[in-house]
């Protein structure tokens, strides 16, 4: 049975009851998208046609969008099979923005014109949207939408010109945020400029979110500030969906903000077709079972040998988990446990494509992406209970965490402070361990029997594979010390094929082992030292831009 703190998120994102698939509407249209995001070509298309996504998706899920094989959420076509394939759903293709308003028209009561030329003006249009039942359209695309009978509700162009981006955003809180749904916030930040992907605005529209891409860089004092007053006026645990402005501030600027009024963040703002995906929920008898190597009071003797084992996050590798060679190693995969309340048939995607050397653990920090180091003392247990709940959901013995607000990008420090580590021990009573970090960090802990351990490796992408199977043979000569327990972050995009080949050049004797296996092997002997960040140590890294 679910918690009533379940069912009260389920009702306040305005997701459909447990059970709509049974009753789900079985028909359904399609589109595919191409690569072209530029404002001055692809976007003004693509923005109407993910608005109206949101508005059809209103009360069934009738518009689904497939984006190519190169885009950054490679499952949209998965996902779309499976669709057909567990929840019977019968797919009509439609090629054209003109097909797709003939078919969903009349789920608009009207259009409202963004500027090209002033980029937060489609954000502006896209709070519109969800308020008041409108496609987002520019000029050149009004005569297609009256063709379909659309009216004019709203017209942005002139009204921002020459203002900057806290002009606007408090012009626009002004307006709409008071009618605006305070369980959510969409920050449609991602890539800015000439090239943007809005591609989750469908779900911020179908929720009536309030839009922006304001900066957590102490620069933009106004916009700063005017986000701060949003953020306080959040409902307790609401999601920040979206992602931060490229070349405003930065991810850990912005995630550090969010943390310290409690919110999660879930982007990104390119993750597609939310307004579809949320109306389906798991398929009849089915149960989440991970693949665990381990029961929780099983007790495993080290060897004097290394041992690596391999985690994969970004919501579950973005980019990585249709790429040959899965299955090949012991690989853990992060969850995004909140999938569970919007996104539930991609999580039941993920866990039925999944071979024997796949294991699902919880993430990240907690029930959404978050900095402990600054999660109020007040909402931390409440948060933690949230994601405890997911986790028993989801089978996952396993907590991953992060903190990179004394970071900038994988270089800072990026530790976790004694007071964090106590309050994950105490909220996390039965799980098998804990790991932390993205970049190397340096917290360890062991209470008993359940360690925690940091990265010791980031597997950037880009590396040459030879040069990083040098940095982890350099490693294992460094810490000589046996066993040794290396901890290897594999960077989203890393195909499994090319660490196949990294661990046959490691220096021996060496075992690569699943992620249970690893943490209980480590209780069983200690031989990494107790340490949390150091109270003296900088807390604030010099690289912000």
């Amino acid at each position: 049975m679910r918690s009533p703190l379940f069912l009260l998120l389920v009702l306040s994102l305005g997701l459909m009851p447990l059970g709509h698939a049974a009753t789900a509407a079985r028909t359904g249209a399609f589109m595919h998208f191409d690569g072209d995001w530029r404002v001055a070509s692809g976007l003004p298309e693509k923005a109407l046609l993910i608005s109206l996504q949101g508005l059809a998706n209103r009360t069934a899920p009738q518009l689904y969008i497939i984006h190519p094989p190169d885009f950054q959420w490679e499952i949209t076509a998965p996902l779309f099979e499976f669709y057909q394939r567990k929840h019977g759903v019968q797919f009509t293709e439609l090629k054209t923005a003109d097909e797709a308003l003939t078919r969903f028209a009349a789920s608009a009561k009207g259009y409202v014109i963004w500027d090209p030329a002033v980029g937060a003006s489609l954000n502006v249009a896209f709070t519109i949207a969800g308020l008041e039942d409108v496609v987002v359209v520019t000029p050149a695309l009004v005569p297609l939408v009256e063709k379909h009978g659309l009216k004019k509700h709203e017209d942005l162009t002139g009204r921002y010109t020459g203002q900057t981006d806290a002009q606007i955003y408090t012009d626009a809180v002004n307006r709409y945020w008071a009618r605006c749904t305070h369980d959510a916030i969409m920050l449609m930040g991602g890539h800015r400029g000439a090239v943007r992907q809005p591609a989750m605005a469908d779900w911020g529209i179908r929720q009536k979110m309030f839009f922006h891409d304001l900066s957590a860089n102490p620069v933009h004092a106004e916009e700063l500030a005017l986000e701060k007053r949003l953020f306080s006026e959040l409902k307790p645990g609401s999601i920040v969906f979206g992602w931060h402005a490229y070349g405003k501030d930065t991810e850990e600027q912005h995630t550090t903000l969010l943390s310290s009024y409690g919110l999660k963040m879930e982007g990104l703002h390119n993750l597609p077709n939310l307004s579809f995906n949320c109306q389906f929920t798991f398929t009849p008898g089915f149960k989440f079972t991970n693949n665990h190597h381990v029961a929780l009071d099983a007790k495993l003797t080290a060897e004097p040998k290394v041992y690596l084992s391999f985690v994969q996050s970004d919501s579950i590798g973005i980019g990585v988990w249709t790429k040959p060679g899965r299955g090949k190693l012991p690989f853990a995969w992060q969850v995004t446990m909140n999938w569970t309340k919007f996104s539930p048939a991609a999580l039941e995607y993920f866990h039925e494509s999944a071979t024997p050397n796949d294991y699902f653990i919880g993430g990240l920090s907690g029930p959404g992406y978050m900095y402990p180091n600054h999660i109020p003392a007040d909402r931390f247990p409440l948060l933690m209970k949230e994601a405890r709940e997911m986790m028993a959901t989801l089978d996952e013995h396993v907590m991953e965490i992060m903190d990179n607000s004394a970071a900038d990008g994988n270089v800072g420090n990026t530790d976790l402070t004694k007071e964090t580590v106590d309050r994950y021990y105490a909220a996390f009573p039965d799980v098998i361990g804990f790991i932390n970090g993205y970049g190397p960090s340096r917290t360890r802990d062991l209470r008993d029997t359940r360690p925690m351990l940091s990265y010791d490796y980031y597997i950037d992408p880009r590396r040459p594979r030879e040069e990083v199977a040098a940095d982890l043979n350099e490693l294992i000569a460094l810490n000589a010390t046996r066993p040794y327990f290396l901890l290897v972050h594999v960077r989203e995009s890393n195909d499994v094929n090319s660490l196949v080949e990294i661990v046959k050049q490691l220096s021996g004797p060496t075992e690569v082992v699943p992620i249970d296996v690893f943490l209980k092997l480590a209780a069983s002997k200690k031989t990494y030292t107790t340490r949390y960040q150091d109270p003296d140590e900088p807390k604030h890294f010099k690289g912000y831009k």
